[in-house]
């Protein structure tokens, strides 16, 4: 990103508390992947429409999640199956501040996602027993977690100025495990998140101009496979062929 530093820079810049009213924790998602290279002339075309989170004078949060699921990867499977209604369970740090989440982030029916969270001291490699039963009132079951991996990524949260949305861009991610290690990179996960579905968002606008179309790719499910767990795969065929193809170009 270093090199899309001044792009960024002409952003008119958005705080926390400015963002209160747009949490959208239920939400419609849409999500996109494109490549880096596309950044600077969607950087350009995005600035009269949206303000960009800074915190403490900086444009960009280093993020790090540690994710749960049962010992027979339950989760994945849910979203390899394409279960309508299924959850991911992970303990997110906000890098360089005291912000750390337990959250539990739930498919509804219909398109919609919600997601809760409560607010802890650290990432645990276990859950203690407040923490349990949170998931499992998020979940409306009881389930024995475990870790499963940690992913790493660069964020910038944009806000639109004129349309109750927000945007993430996800970048430079890596995945870890105690067996190894893989990355993403020069691929950009971008997520709009509304509160209805609105096809009339500028970001969406600018997608189709670009020739960019809705693309789902969990990063937990396809860090799994980055990291080559023997888990069945063929639901994300597609969308690992799509991602070689863009870091290829």
């Amino acid at each position: 990103m270093e090199q899309h530093r001044n792009a960024i820079e002409a952003f008119e810049p958005i705080t926390l508390s400015e963002m209160d009213g747009v949490k959208l924790q239920d939400r419609v998602d849409t999500k996109y992947v494109l490549p880096v290279a596309d950044l600077p002339a969607l950087f350009d075309a995005m600035c009269a429409h949206y303000r960009i989170l800074e915190v403490g004078g900086v444009r960009g949060t280093a993020y790090r999640s540690l994710y749960f699921d049962t010992v027979d990867h339950k989760h994945y499977q849910d979203h390899h199956n394409q279960r309508t209604f299924r959850s991911k369970v992970r303990f997110r740090e906000y890098v360089g501040s005291d912000l750390i989440y337990l959250e539990v982030k739930r498919k509804t029916g219909r398109g919609r996602t919600d997601k809760v969270r409560m607010r802890v001291d650290a990432i645990p490699t276990e859950l203690n027993a407040e923490q349990k039963q949170f998931v499992n009132e998020a979940q409306g079951r009881d389930e024995v977690l475990v870790p499963s991996l940690w992913n790493h990524f660069e964020r910038f949260t944009f806000v639109g100025k004129h349309t109750p949305e927000r945007l993430t861009m996800d970048m430079d991610l890596r995945y870890t495990d105690p067996n190894g290690e893989g990355e993403l990179s020069g691929i950009v996960v971008a997520e709009l998140k509304q509160s209805r579905a609105d096809r009339t968002s500028p970001f969406m606008e600018l997608m189709r101009s670009m020739g960019h179309r809705p693309k789902g790719m969990s990063k937990y499910c396809i860090g799994m496979l980055i990291l080559h767990r023997p888990v069945k795969y063929n639901a994300f065929k597609n969308v690992m062929r799509m991602l070689d193809r863009i870091r290829a170009a």
